[in-house]
């Protein structure tokens, strides 16, 4: 049976994976809790061992044992992992910046060790995605996580479709030598006219947040090359919904829906296809049903 963590461990328990997140620039990212995890843990599986000793270094903590878990050798590490945790160890994983399996190593480890049955604490912290949404001035209540995008124009563009009209704010990560094109391909799959956050090197020296509309992104990037460099968010605004055009979306998909589900699990279902609440479908499904 996997072992409950209590809230004030703070990595010393024994046959638990720490999932610590890392500063995904500044140094002092980092929180309290999760330096006190590194200091007590028994090992660290880092996705490059030089980048965390830096880490480790400007705390002064002291050389730990670390094991090599990036995104080549995951699943020949994660049986070295168990074994420490077997033995009793506890381990911290950690990504060179931010948090481990988001978009980073570490989501296959973790399946493994809670398969496993060994307790998986995460030690929340930075975050270049929640970062960026933070500063980026949209409103809309949800978002849909991307990560990045594949490197082939053809396939980058057939991706992007998909979410193309949706309501839902987009987050994508993506790295210098193809950010241009990115935004080349949004303007051309979105359209020039929504709005388009670019965060730009968060919480480093040269960290810059710029919006402008995705019509106007690739002259921007092009205006000065600095702005190529670095590690990059990108957010793009939503599709605007005509409200009655979803209303009656939404009708046509309950109608459909009710002919093989109850009410509950209709409006549920209608919700994630259309975007519309579930509160309101479930009254409308409520509304159909009792005209049937």
């Amino acid at each position: 049976m996997q072992r409950a963590a209590g809230h004030e461990d703070t990595g010393g328990g024994e046959a638990t994976l720490y999932v610590v997140a890392t500063p995904i620039g500044n140094l002092k990212d980092v929180t309290l809790r999760a330096l006190d995890v590194l200091k007590r843990v028994h090992a660290i599986a880092a996705e490059d061992t030089r980048v965390t000793a830096k880490l480790l270094n400007h705390y002064g903590i002291a050389s730990k044992r670390m094991i090599p878990l990036h995104e080549h050798n995951e699943s020949s590490s994660a049986p070295r992992i168990l074994g420490e945790l077997e033995a009793g160890h506890s381990v911290a994983l950690v990504s060179d910046a931010g948090t481990p399996a988001f978009s980073d190593p570490g989501a296959r480890l973790v399946a493994a060790v809670r398969e496993a049955g060994y307790a998986v604490v995460p030690i929340p912290g930075p975050n270049a995605a929640a970062a960026a949404l933070s500063a980026s001035g949209l409103v809309g209540p949800q978002f849909i996580f991307y990560g990045f995008l594949p490197a082939k124009t053809g396939e980058r563009r057939t991706t992007l479709e998909k979410p193309a009209a949706s309501p839902y704010t987009l987050v994508l990560y993506e790295a210098p030598h193809r950010v241009l094109e990115t935004a080349i391909d949004l303007a051309d799959v979105f359209g020039p006219d929504r709005r388009l956050v670019i965060a730009r090197e968060l919480t480093k020296i040269f960290e810059s947040v710029h919006t402008c509309a995705l019509g106007e992104a690739a002259h921007w990037f092009e205006g000065d090359p600095n702005r190529m460099r670095g590690e990059f968010v990108l957010i793009i605004e939503g599709a605007r919904v005509d409200p009655g055009a979803a209303l009656e979306q939404a009708r046509r998909t309950l109608e459909v829906l009710l002919e093989e589900l109850p009410v509950k699990q209709a409006a549920s279902l209608a919700s994630r296809i259309t975007g519309a609440r579930k509160n309101d479908l479930y009254d409308l499904a409520l509304e159909l049903r009792k005209n049937r």
